[in-house]
């Protein structure tokens, strides 16, 4: 077989979205003549752990782990954190309060730890990985991120390797991130972001992200001569069908609108709620059987609203269930919340739930760009309602024809067309790309 090295900072027993894509290429990538060799941390600071992906990795798969040291605990000093608490991904916190130390914490942050508090690790693992390849040579590499320090690892080793396929994987984007304008950055640090980031789209050989809107914006970032479409290319992420729930179960008892992983500010759907509150006072028999069920972690901006709308007595709060137990919860569920980021980049926010939810045949509620890459494959599979952010009217009709379905003890039909999302056929196109 050929040898790909796959550069990730999130790796089983680690849990959360980060691990899925890769962990899910890895699984297959035999099936079509690629042998995978994963370089990860040994000691990362993941948000969750989540030994049951352990089942995923393959037999004898080699995987290289090295020490890495991020700034987490002068952060957790900071900001009055406990030394073994875990950090949320993204910019979601569960406190209310942030304060002076939240804020000059941001600012360090986005200003010195360029690109992400894992730019410690970049060096020692382009030394390491170059003596590696000297005596066990591959015939391509991935990196995957973010953390888009991972990008500077193989960037390096493309530098020491010019022959070296290399295929950078954007699960997010890196300066169009939603956050990216929260980050307080100088313009130094600004323009050092932007030039890592341009050094990175114009020296792999095929960029790769996993929608149609956030490959265009990553062509437009490259050099000028850099922008051939056939290096810009779109790989989404799926389901894998091995982890659909076929176990027995039973339909929640209540009408459940679910959301299953985090939920952090961006993701705020402030119109489901007020059409929740307006339909909670409009229906009583809706009013008794609603339940909004969440999975995972919660900024605190969210409960906060539903206290303000009068919602937070129908909330039930699950901190973090393993993924296996997600996804049967997906199935018990009436309806699943997919909420888009309402961030100026939210046309091209295509997450990695999606493809669960819809392998769920739990129809989905999606709030986002009716215009977006999500709405496009909501449309083509069959398999959800969307509205735009601010549609109160739209979510209330969607909600009330969820809750028909509900009590008529109905069943939604399974979305149409989704085997192309599969992960095993995800990982033909991957290695297609990898061939060439």
């Amino acid at each position: 077989m050929k040898k790909v090295l796959v550069i990730t900072y999130y790796w089983p027993p680690g849990g959360g979205a980060g691990v899925q894509r890769w962990l899910k290429f890895v699984k297959y990538l035999r099936e079509s003549g690629w042998e995978p060799v994963v370089y990860t941390p040994s000691n990362p600071e993941h948000p969750v752990n989540d030994e049951s992906l352990l089942k995923d990795i393959p037999a004898n798969l080699e995987v290289l782990r090295t020490p890495i040291w991020e700034p987490y605990d002068a952060y957790k000093k900071l900001t009055g954190r406990k030394k073994d608490d875990r950090l949320g991904a993204g910019m979601l916190s569960e406190k209310k309060k942030g304060g002076f130390a939240e804020s000059l914490s941001m600012w360090v942050r986005g200003n010195f730890f360029i690109p992400d508090a894992r730019k410690f690790w970049i060096k020692p693992s382009v030394k390491y990985l170059a003596e590696y390849l000297a005596k066990n040579p591959v015939d391509a590499l991935v990196s995957t991120g973010p953390p888009h320090s991972m990008h500077l690892i193989a960037l390096g080793l493309k530098e020491r390797f010019p022959q070296l396929r290399w295929i950078a994987d954007f699960r997010d984007p890196w300066t169009n991130i939603d956050f990216y304008h929260e980050l307080k950055l100088s313009a130094w640090a600004d323009r050092k972001h932007h030039r890592l980031e341009r050094a990175v789209l114009d020296r792999a050989d095929v960029v790769v992200s996993v929608g149609e809107t956030m490959s265009e914006e990553l062509r437009a970032l490259a050099s000028p001569g850099k922008q051939d479409a056939a290096r810009f290319r779109v790989i989404t992420n799926g389901y894998d069908e091995e982890d659909v729930y076929k176990g027995p179960l039973e339909k929640d008892a209540r009408f459940s609108l679910a959301h299953i992983g985090t939920l952090g500010k961006a993701r705020n759907p402030g119109a489901l709620w007020e059409a929740l509150q307006e339909l909670i006072a409009e229906h009583k028999d809706l009013a008794a059987d609603l339940e909004i069920k969440f999975v995972g972690k919660v900024d605190a901006s969210v409960l906060h609203a539903l206290e303000q709308h009068k919602l937070s007595s129908y909330v039930n709060k699950i901190d973090y269930l393993r993924h296996t137990e997600a996804t049967r919860v997906q199935q018990e569920s009436h309806a699943l919340l997919l909420l888009v980021n309402n961030t100026p980049n939210a046309k091209g926010i295509l997450t990695g739930k999606f493809f669960e939810y819809m392998a769920s045949g739990t129809p989905v509620l999606a709030i986002g760009p009716p215009d977006g890459d999500l709405a496009k494959i909501i449309h083509e599979t069959q398999s959800g309602l969307i509205a735009d952010f601010n549609d109160v009217a739209a979510l209330k009709r969607h909600v009330l024809h969820l809750y028909g379905i509900y009590k008529q003890k109905g069943v939604s039909a399974k979305g149409k067309n989704i085997e192309k999302y599969s992960r095993r056929e995800l990982t033909k196109e991957m290695a297609k790309l990898l061939e060439k």
